[in-house]
């Protein structure tokens, strides 16, 4: 129980610094998508003149911007999600049934994670066409995302062991990690 605690506090705490430094990129990279938005604006309507790279720049940015922060949308339980079974479950046979689906979600993450490093490094061989750069610093977003939310998946299926153990109130996610 010690160990099973130590892991959870250790990887909670990893996550926490995680999604913040995600949190904070995620800000700037919205802000330079918008000013890239609105300089493609400016040149297109006013000046009569596109730029060729701003869409592929904001394309770019937005991907980025999803990828540093799912493990923390993840984490939380951000996504939509169909939960009226879970709910109307007794609690120890719903902790069975997340523990379940969780265990289930981790090996579809880390399939995900494989082929994302794949993608990446396939990225290497083709250039993005207006911004001039490696398809492959854009498809980091993908290994990049699925490990956040790989060890955010951890994370919840070590907690939900907890709580399967009957210590629900030392497991259980509280509002001031999230």
């Amino acid at each position: 129980m010690i160990v099973l605690m130590s892991l959870v506090k250790y990887l909670s705490s990893f996550n926490l610094m995680l999604h913040k430094v995600g949190r904070n990129i995620a800000w700037v990279l919205v802000a330079l998508m918008i000013s890239v938005i609105l300089l493609q604006v400016f040149f297109r309507y006013v000046l009569n003149n596109a730029l060729p790279w701003p869409e592929e720049a904001a394309r770019a940015l937005m991907i980025w911007m999803m990828a540093v922060v799912a493990g923390e949308a993840y984490r939380k339980g951000s996504f939509v999600a169909i939960d009226m079974l879970i709910l109307a479950l007794p609690d120890k046979i719903a902790s069975f049934l997340k523990l379940a689906l969780y265990l289930l979600a981790g090996l579809v993450l880390f399939k995900l994670f494989t082929l994302g490093i794949d993608f990446f490094e396939r990225g290497f061989r083709s250039r993005a066409a207006s911004i001039h750069i490696s398809r492959a610093w854009i498809y980091l977003a993908m290994p990049v995302c699925f490990f956040t939310m790989l060890l955010s998946n951890i994370e919840l299926v070590l907690r939900e062991i907890g709580c399967l153990l009957g210590k629900a109130d030392e497991y259980a996610l509280n509002f001031k990690e999230k």
